[in-house]
Formats: C-alpha cells, structure tokens, sequence
C-alpha cells in the first residue's frame, strides 16, 4: 500500500493502483449503479483527449513544463489507445456534479506520467493532479466538454446501426414489391396496397430519424472549455480559451468550437434534453415497427399471418410448437427504456441551480446507456428479424378479396350507395364483395377483374 493525503486526511492506496485518494472515497461513498466509467470507453477516451488538449495549451501557453506535458500527453494517448481502463473505478451515479470522475482521470494520468517520467505512484511533487493535470480546468468544464465528445462519437455508431436496419427492411420492400395484401387503419381493412409498400415505408421512417440524429449532434458541437468553475474562466490564461479550442479540435479532429457564452453553457443542459427527446422520438417509432411485425406475423393459424418471422428460440415452457416473435419484443423493451429514461434526464436538466447543473452524471449515464441499448438492439433487430422474414403470399391475396375494404376501390365505378349496400350484405352474408358485385350485375367481370389488378388498386386512378 502506500499513503495519500487530501482534505479529509490520510488513507491507504494499493501501491500498483494507477488512480489515488478521491477516486478510492468516491468508490468508498459511491455505488448506486453498480455500473463504474470503465463500462463506458468512450467517455474514458473523451476524458484523456481533453486532458491531452488542456496539457497542450497549458504548455503553448508557457504555464507547463515540456517535461510535464510530454509525459501527461504519454498518458493520455495510452488511455486513448485503450489502456488503463480498469482504472476508472468509479460509479457512474455520483454526488459533486461529475468532480470524482475528473479526479479519476486525473489521478489516473497523473500516476502513469509519473512512471514515464522515473518516479513512484503517488510523488506529486514531480507531477500532481491538480496542479498539472487539472490545470486552467474545473470539473465543471471538464465533465460536460467529455460528455459532449462522448455523444458526438456515439451518435455516429447510432446512425451506422440505424443505415443497416433502414438497409434491410429497403431490401425487403423491394423483394415484396408485388405481394398485394390488405391496408388497415385503426385495425379495421382499409384499401389494398402491396406489402413493399409497407416495408418501404418502414425504410423512410428510419432514414428520417437518422437525419435528426444527425441534427442534433450539431448541438454537442459547442463546449465550455475554459469556462473553468462558473464561466468566468478563473484561474486560467487570457488567451487560453482560444488556445484549448483550437489544441481540442486537433486532438479530436472534430469541429468543436467554444461556446458564445461560457457562464450560459456552463449551465446550461439544453443540448442533452434534446438528444434526450430525440432518441426518445426513434425509440417510439420503431417500437411501433415492431408492433406492426408482431401483428402482421400474428398466428400462425389464427391471426394475421402476413408474413413469418425467422424462429429464433421455442415460444413456451409448456406449449409445443409455438414460435414468439422475441426479436420485436426485445426492442419494444429497449424503446421502453429509452423513453422512460427521457423523463430522468428532462428532470436531472430541470433540476439544476444557479450556475451549475450537479446531475449531469444521471444524465451522462442514461444518454450513453440509451445509444448503447440501441444500437444493439437496432443491428439485432435487423440481422435477426428483418433480413429473415418471408411473406405469405396466398394468405394476403385471400384477405384482400374476401374484404371489405375492397368495395372502396369499386366506389368510382359503381357509386357511393352501391358500395354501402354491397359492403353491407357482404358483411352479414357470406359472399364475398367480388361475388357481389356480379351476381348483381353492377359491372362485367372483365371490368371487375381489371379494377382489382393489384397496379390499379395500389395508386391513384389513371384517366
């Protein structure tokens, strides 16, 4: 073991532990989630970059030592390149508005930089982490800029999860171009249109929201680097908040830029509500996509049984045979999770004071837990679904004559009140609208036949 000291006194550390004093009491009080920073590299990668940013504007600046800088950059492109993650061991869930996660990575640093420059963990006399590593910082610009760099990367792996699932389900609209079958609203039958036309339409869904997601990675684009503890950037150069801007884009190769005003976006959680609001918004719609699979997959024998889902696993601990769409259910749960979350974070952001927001790590975590679940769930969703479903032609056909809602198309050529009638004794009789309408001679069957072809009946009536 060896000895640190802060604050609160002295306390013993494991001698090969990279991180120090804060970070082993924030383990000590913390442990809500069960879930530390090492659950999230993204964020522990965001952390070092800014750090790595801060340490090279510092030094630009003439307020750190080469030696120093050269040593925490070390440490930070070895944390980048995926190192030293497991000494993030602190709970996501934290009290102090993020500063035990900064301390963490400070520690972290600041330990391996002094191994690079021949000293023993825990000398901070040649390398401390707040003096050198913390440098012109605060948690309170440190913590955000790293969430804010974490969603604009994660956001990226979200639309590439989200292309592959709008990818499949434009596949199966073209491979079911020509299977006519029966449009429904409020589940009652409407008008024919093909099951393409569906499954396009599942396609255009995804591919708007993943414009919106693009949106809203714009918003994560403005950081409060610099602002140091309120906004006012205490502590730090006058030139420093140009200088870390520019040393951050750099080390990202991201277009970050310095917000308008540091003391607004220092607490200011806007930006987070509405990615909040807009996973929320993809979570919904394609929750309702998989209700409609679930529906139209319905059966076998007994209800809709449009199309057929890949079985995945047996559907029953007591019921042979029978096949649950498990798949589509997973991710309506996923969707659930999602929305729900919204309502913490919309609460978390609202429920910030003053200067500062202190429940940025509740945000934190259920942003990334959110992108994290959907992302998984969107690629399963479609490897293990939407690419394996097959559809039942004959079945559709068969519902599309023995309906209703068939008489709809017929409504130009026979008149509003031949159609009510129709559709009225077809509904308390057992012919069919097709049947109907010849045995009463309304129209020939040649004329019958060609109002039904399914490229009639699927646009708007050519004349």
């Amino acid at each position: 073991m060896r000895i640190e000291h802060d604050l609160i006194g002295d306390k013993e550390i494991p001698k090969e532990a990279y991180y120090g004093i804060q970070t082993a009491r924030a383990k000590e009080n913390f442990d809500a989630s069960g879930v530390s920073l090492s659950s999230f590299s993204t964020f522990i990668i965001s952390l070092a970059k800014v750090k790595k940013a801060t340490a090279l504007a510092n030094f630009e600046l003439n307020e750190l030592e080469e030696n120093k800088k050269k040593a925490i950059c070390q440490a930070c492109d070895e944390i980048i390149d995926g190192k030293l993650h497991d000494e993030f061991i602190v709970d996501m869930i934290q009290g102090g508005a993020g500063t035990s996660t900064n301390m963490n990575a400070n520690e972290v640093i600041a330990n391996r930089a002094l191994e690079i420059l021949g000293h023993k963990k825990g000398e901070y006399k040649y390398l401390h982490p707040n003096n050198d590593v913390n440098l012109s910082q605060s948690t309170n610009d440190v913590y955000p800029t790293a969430i804010k760099i974490t969603l604009y990367e994660k956001i990226f792996e979200l639309v590439d999860s989200m292309k592959i699932l709008e990818n499949s389900m434009a596949k199966k609209a073209i491979e079911f171009k020509d299977v006519i079958k029966m449009g429904r609203t409020q589940l009652q039958d409407a008008v024919p249109m093909t099951l393409g036309q569906e499954f396009n339409t599942y396609a255009i869904m995804i591919e708007e929201d993943i414009q919106r997601l693009i949106e809203s990675q714009q918003l994560v684009r403005e950081m409060n680097l610099g602002a140091t503890a309120i906004g006012t950037g205490i502590n730090s150069h006058p030139k420093y908040i140009k200088t870390v801007e520019k040393k951050l884009q750099e080390v990202t190769n991201r277009p970050f830029v310095t917000a308008r005003d540091l003391v607004e976006a220092t607490q200011d959680t806007g930006s987070f509500v509405q990615i909040s609001g807009v996973l929320k918004r993809v979570s919904a719609k394609i929750s309702k996509i998989c209700n409609d699979l679930r529906l139209l997959s319905s059966g076998p024998r007994t209800g809709f049984n449009e199309i057929n889902l890949p079985a995945m696993q047996p559907g029953s601990s007591i019921m042979p045979g029978k096949v649950n769409p498990v798949i589509p259910e997973m991710v309506n749960q996923v969707a659930y999770q999602v929305i729900g979350t919204d309502v913490t974070i919309t609460i978390a952001s609202e429920g910030g004071q003053l200067q500062l927001n202190v429940f940025e790590p509740i945000i934190a975590y259920n942003l990334f837990n959110s992108i994290n679940m959907m992302k998984k769930a969107f690629e399963s969703l479609a490897y293990k679904c939407v690419d394996g479903i097959t559809a039942n032609e004959q079945r559709c056909e068969e519902l599309v004559l023995n309906s209703i809602g068939l008489v709809t198309a017929l409504n130009p050529f026979i008149g509003y009140e031949n159609s009510t009638m129709i559709a009225k004794e077809a509904l308390s009789g057992n012919k069919s609208v097709y049947e109907l309408v010849l045995e009463k001679n309304l129209l020939s069957k040649e004329h019958l036949d060609e109002i039904i072809l399914p490229k009639n009946m699927i646009r708007a009536r050519e004349y």
